[in-house]
Parts: C-alpha cells; sequence; structure tokens
C-alpha cells in the first residue's frame, strides 16, 4: 500500500509539474509572438512560434482531456474541473462540461452511430462533423468577442491576434488526424476488441509531437483512461511491442 500511495503521489507531482510547464510555454510563447514578434522582419520565428503554439494548444486540449479523467490530480475531482476548464478557455474558450459529457459518451459507444465524435464519412465530412459537435453558439461568440476586444487592445497590433486564433485551428486538425480519425476510422481491418480504436504505432518521438501520445497509443488510452499522457508508453505490455 506504501508503494502505492508512493507511486500516485510521483504521478502527481509529474503530472503538475508538465501540465504547469505547458501553461507556462503556451503563456509565453503567445505574449511573445502576439505583444513583441515582428513577424515581416523575422518571418522563421514567426513560423517557429505558429507551429510552437499550435503543439502547445494541442498539449492544452490534452491537460484537459486527462482532466476529464480525473488524471490530472486524481483523487481531487474539483482541482481536475478547475485544471480542465483553465486550459479549455485559453485553447479556444471551450465549454467544460459540453466536452466532458460528450467525451464520456465517446468512451461508452467508441466507433459506433452513439459516438458524438464518430462519423462514417470520409476524412473532411468527418472533421467538419467532428468541429460541429464542440463548437456552437456559445463558442463562436465567445470567441468573436474574445478576438474582437484583443483586436482592439493590440490596436496596430490587431492582425497578430491571429497568432491566438490560426494555432487553435491548427491544433483542432491536428487533434482530430491523429486523435480520432487514425484510431476510429474504419480501414478493413477489424478492431481488437469492442473499444474499436486502434493505435498508430509510430515511434514515441512522433507519437509525442503528433498528440502527445494519444495517436501512437490511442488503444491503450481505451483500455487504460486514466493513465497521463506521459504514462501511456508504460502501458503497452513486450508482447504488445513485438
Amino acid at each position: 500500500m506504501t508503494d502505492a500511495l508512493h507511486r500516485s503521489s510521483v504521478t502527481t507531482v509529474v503530472n503538475l509539474i508538465l501540465t504547469g510547464a505547458i501553461f507556462l510555454a503556451w503563456m509565453v510563447l503567445h505574449v511573445l509572438a502576439v505583444w513583441h514578434l515582428d513577424a515581416p522582419a523575422h518571418p522563421l520565428w514567426a513560423v517557429a512560434a505558429l507551429l510552437g503554439l499550435t503543439w502547445l494548444s494541442v498539449g492544452l486540449f490534452i491537460i484537459a482531456h486527462d482532466a476529464m479523467h480525473g488524471a490530472v490530480v486524481p483523487g481531487a475531482p474539483r482541482a481536475n474541473v478547475a485544471i480542465g476548464r483553465l486550459a479549455l478557455t485559453l485553447y479556444a474558450g471551450f465549454s467544460w462540461r459540453k466536452l466532458i459529457i460528450k467525451h464520456m459518451a465517446h468512451h461508452r459507444h467508441a466507433g459506433t452511430d452513439d459516438d458524438p465524435d464518430f462519423a462514417r464519412s470520409g476524412m473532411l465530412r468527418w472533421y467538419m462533423s467532428f468541429v460541429a459537435t464542440y463548437f456552437g453558439w456559445r463558442e463562436f461568440w465567445i470567441l468573436g468577442t474574445t478576438v474582437i476586444v484583443y483586436a482592439l487592445i493590440l490596436g496596430d497590433r490587431w492582425p497578430y491576434v491571429g497568432f491566438w486564433a490560426v494555432p487553435s485551428i491548427l491544433a483542432s486538425v491536428q487533434l482530430f488526424v491523429f486523435g480520432t480519425w487514425l484510431p476510429h476510422r474504419e480501414d478493413g481491418h477489424a478492431f481488437p476488441d469492442r473499444h474499436n480504436a486502434r493505435s498508430t504505432r509510430v515511434s514515441d518521438p512522433v507519437s509525442l509531437l503528433t498528440c502527445f501520445h494519444f495517436g501512437g497509443y490511442h488503444h491503450e488510452h481505451h483500455l487504460h483512461p486514466s493513465v497521463p499522457w506521459w504514462r501511456l508508453p508504460s502501458t503497452r505490455t513486450p508482447r504488445d511491442h513485438a
């Protein structure tokens, strides 16, 4: 019991350190890009900032996702809700309540007609359906109002609000392709079990860069939903690697 409590405590500490690092990195890069970057004079830095913010925006969503499963601070529901809501607000102003209800339905009915994340259509139509599921009038007004207010505050730098909006959009594509479409699409091969999910069998660095391991270890996530993103590689057995 003592060893189990120790492992749980270590996991929680690592969760909070990584969560804090992603939050801090996103906020620092966001401020630098929106308020201080001279994009025309430094186009390569602008591209790097855009790519960095996109990846960190994926990280914000993954933090919120782990919080939905109670995996950020195990045994502390209020802390998970607070962290998840903050992550979704920074990412794109999404509703915590809507996402957690839909995501739990996804886990109960993965890859079926009752799965809100699943669609029997081509990739583009599936993505549009995926976005429509989570982006409603509430999100439209919140995002629209935020962009307008931000642009007014920025003054002559108003186009730089794109360093918030564009990474959020690109992150949604990245999350969809690597975290939903590749793991759950029907490609003529049978899924391993009732979760109707597969892992995309890429190297761990690629798995981390594409979707914080939720592509490379998506089936493992469905098997172990309370395991945080950084521990997903440890859930695959030596036989699974063979």
